[in-house]
């Protein structure tokens, strides 16, 4: 746990989808949420002012993130607990964390995750996330434990892996031709000049696009750096578990790979599986164990755009939970039911 401190952390990062995300959460039970991407605090901050008999739990891989909500939320006091951890480990940062030890195992009323990056990070050239900044390609959420950067990726892996981790990231059509300018380049060092080379190599009617053609490329650095494909799968499965009957499990992403995996648990868990023998009728089975809180997903309106472009491109999906499960399915992300 990290103590608070002064001041305010307002700057470090602008939550998105702010008046959404209270309505997810108005009518759970009275308790504990998790903010698994605590970032500056924002959104912690909201859920707080929203109710008195909210509390949260905060939780960040960045320690800088948490400092930044400390300076934010410290007026709060035994209402906020905040955690420097991976938003993989919600399981262990909850029954380390929930005062109440009676409850076994302890629930909370919500989890709150916010995916990608915050606006310090993009704004903290020296970070690594940038491609329109001069910085050393880091990209690692977690500085002080984590040791693959983004140029180390970039440096070592060769042509098969890089076009694998292109393609994994929605860059499918130029992966190849990208691979093997970053290797004809090599050693890379700073993120201006790998945007550099990917520009080069990028063909010239493709360069005329609303993104810069390296976007797609620092994404797939970013989520391989931090293994965030992984750490999403693990805190899916955990904040079902941890979440009690009528609370909430509500998530915002970024890019369509993350939405998508999102979308397909969701839905799994919210339709009826039937193991009655083909042969013979349907004899009952249990209710799904949570039901989607609405069809699809919400985006930001345009007022909210044009204030803070940097969310134009934000899904949020919500899930509510009908039914304490302490153990999921095999593979809840699979296709199908």
């Amino acid at each position: 746990m990290v103590a608070m401190a002064e001041g305010s952390g307002e700057r470090y990062h602008t939550p998105v989808l702010v008046g959404e995300v209270l309505q997810c959460f108005a009518h759970v039970p009275a308790g504990w949420i998790a903010d698994v991407t605590l970032g500056g605090g924002g959104h912690s901050e909201a859920l707080l002012e929203s109710r008195d008999d909210l509390r949260v739990i905060g939780i960040d891989r960045d320690p800088e993130a948490v400092a930044a909500a400390g300076r934010r939320l410290g007026r709060f006091e035994d209402r906020i607990r905040l955690v420097h951890a991976r938003f993989s480990e919600l399981s262990n940062v909850v029954k380390r964390t929930l005062p109440d030890t009676s409850v076994e195992p302890p629930t909370l009323s919500g989890v709150l995750a916010d995916l990608g990056v915050s606006s310090h990070h993009f704004d903290t050239p020296e970070r690594g996330f940038s491609l329109r900044s001069h910085g050393e390609l880091d990209m690692r959420m977690d500085q002080t434990s984590q040791d693959l950067t983004a140029g180390e990726i970039i440096n070592t892996y060769d042509e098969s892996m890089l076009v694998t981790m292109l393609r994994n990231s929605g860059e499918a059509r130029l992966a190849r031709r990208f691979a093997r300018a970053i290797l004809a380049a090599r050693p890379i060092r700073y993120t201006d000049e790998l945007a550099s080379i990917i520009e080069s190599a990028t063909p010239a009617p493709a360069r005329r696009g609303r993104i810069h053609p390296a976007t797609r490329v620092f994404q797939a650095l970013r989520l391989e750096a931090n293994q965030e494909e992984a750490e999403l799968e693990s805190l899916l499965h955990a904040a079902v578990q941890v979440t009690g009957v009528g609370g909430v499990v509500a998530v915002i992403s970024y890019h369509s790979g993350e939405d998508s995996f999102v979308k397909r648990f969701f839905r799994n868990l919210s339709q009826v599986e039937c193991h009655c023998p083909r042969e013979l009728p349907c004899v009952g089975h249990p209710e799904p164990i949570a039901e989607l809180l609405f069809r699809g997903s919400v985006s930001p309106d345009a007022e909210e755009i044009a204030a803070n472009v940097r969310s134009r491109s934000a899904r949020m999906r919500a899930l509510r939970i009908r039914r304490n499960e302490s153990k999921i399915g095999p593979n809840p992300t699979a296709e199908g039911v």
